[in-house]
């Protein structure tokens, strides 16, 4: 950042003050907006944006952001930022693909073991009073074969957690890692196959057109009968619909969902599905990984702003 020039950033979606103090002493002014009604006034005067997953980052609201050079998303997912539009203008898009890694995949871990033991279910009926014992009969994971679609950083962790727990482990992806490849019980494969042979299934791709509503009416009918499916990447990797109508004919075991299509009010009739358990995208929400989204993209600003 050249001397005397002060540049301004503007948080939108909330910030650790970790990665607030690194940007306040490398001499930047940040303004964390508590008031989302006041965004389009804010951005005018912005030379960097830092955005959760809340704010969408929109040819409009760039239109108006006029001295932005930068956005930096805390987080993986960049379906909420006009990419197109931001290599048009030149203005740079970082994100922290590390920082959640440890939370998510531990979260899909907590997922796949509460939607195969009933646990969400259970739960809420004992709250009402009934005892369903019966009901919430699951299924163990151990020696079952767990698919994961998408084996990258997320992924990858999933398929090693799984492989603790003496799963078999099938990946599905378009780029191979040799680290997992080499390990025991896992092995890449077609993703017909992943989709036949296993009896937990995850996902951990971003929301793409080639990925927009990939588990559908037709891979539903490929599954084993009785399949766990876990979704903590996004809704719409997943036809809902279609979903829904698998869970109603009894195909699908269970399904654990962190993710909707429609966010934050998803489709009350599948989250109320007693083989449904269902949580408001919470998947990164621990501290540490809040911490670690924080600096990482404080520090990529930093870095980008010092070489400008």
């Amino acid at each position: 950042m050249s001397t005397g020039e002060k540049k301004r950033i503007l948080i939108t979606d909330g910030m650790a003050k970790e990665g607030i103090s690194i940007l306040e002493n490398a001499g930047f002014e940040v303004e964390v907006l508590d008031d989302k009604g006041r965004l389009r006034e804010r951005v005018k005067d912005a030379h960097g944006m830092v955005v959760r997953s809340a704010t969408k980052v929109t040819k409009e609201l760039l239109d108006i952001a006029e001295k932005l050079r930068i956005v930096a998303r805390a987080g993986v997912g960049l379906d909420n930022v006009d990419l197109d539009e931001c290599k048009k203008r030149g203005i740079e898009v970082v994100n922290s693909p590390e920082g959640p890694t440890p939370s998510v995949a531990e979260f899909t871990l907590a997922l796949l073991i509460g939607a195969a033991r009933r646990i969400g279910h259970g739960n809420h009926m004992l709250k009402q009073g009934k005892w369903v014992k019966k009901e919430c009969a699951g299924v163990e994971l151990r020696g079952k074969t767990l698919g994961v679609i998408g084996t990258g950083a997320i992924g990858g962790t999933v398929a090693q957690y799984a492989l603790a727990l003496g799963m078999k482990v099938l990946g599905y992806d378009v780029v191979i890692r040799e680290d997992l490849k080499a390990l025991e019980n896992f092995e890449y494969t077609d993703l017909d196959t992943l989709i036949r042979e296993s009896d937990f299934i995850t996902l951990h791709v971003p929301l793409i057109p080639p990925t927009k509503h990939m588990l559908n009416k037709e891979r539903f009918e490929q599954m084993k009968d009785g399949v766990v499916i876990v979704n903590v990447a996004r809704g719409g990797v997943i036809n809902e619909k279609d979903l829904l109508e698998a869970l109603k004919a009894g195909r699908i075991g269970a399904v654990g969902l962190d993710v909707f299509e429609e966010e934050p009010h998803p489709d009350p009739e599948l989250i109320s599905h007693p083989a449904v358990l269902a949580t408001p995208h919470i998947g990164a929400s621990t501290k540490e990984a809040s911490v670690r989204n924080s600096t990482i993209v404080a520090e990529k600003i930093v870095k980008f702003f010092a070489s400008a």
